[in-house]
């Protein structure tokens, strides 16, 4: 896994989202067959064929957001929330494997960062980003999706 430090720029984005404690986590995958139902309802999308899905991790428990990122936050349908992402420097990392493998990779990434002194930042969002062309195996479990970890900067 190619671990490497980015700066992101602000998104904007609109979605839906989900609060509940870690052991409720696998309903995340019909959080996003709910989403790609409703994305005609999202004005003003990107043409990046994304979906982002960003999250507050907290000790028990965690919101995670399943978004399309928007060129500006006008309207935002029922039942859905819309926010700014700000610039922000991240570990990046890929996630290849089943579910099962997800905890790992993300271990890993936490490895990597206390090896080479970084330091997450745990008052911003963690993002997950799907891309459109792993769609159809992510939706047969095997997944593959880019992590951003948020890290601290002085």
């Amino acid at each position: 896994m190619g671990i490497q430090v980015v700066e992101k720029e602000e998104i904007k984005v609109v979605g839906i989202s989900w609060s509940g404690t870690y052991s409720d986590g696998e309903i995340i995958p019909s959080l996003f067959k709910m989403m790609e139902n409703r994305l005609s309802e999202v004005p003003n999308q990107t043409v990046e064929p994304v979906l982002i899905a960003p999250f507050h991790s907290r000790e028990t428990e965690f919101t995670y957001y399943v978004t399309k990122p928007v060129e500006k936050i006008e309207t935002i349908p029922e039942g859905m929330v819309g926010f700014s992402i700000p610039r922000k420097n991240y570990v990046v990392g890929v996630h290849k494997g089943n579910q099962e493998e997800v905890k790992n990779t993300y271990l890993q990434m936490f490895e990597w960062m206390k090896e080479y002194g970084y330091e997450q930042d745990h008052y911003a969002l963690s993002l997950e980003v799907y891309k459109e062309e792993h769609k159809q195996q992510n939706a047969n479990g095997d997944l593959h999706f880019e992590i951003y970890l948020p890290v601290k900067t002085y």
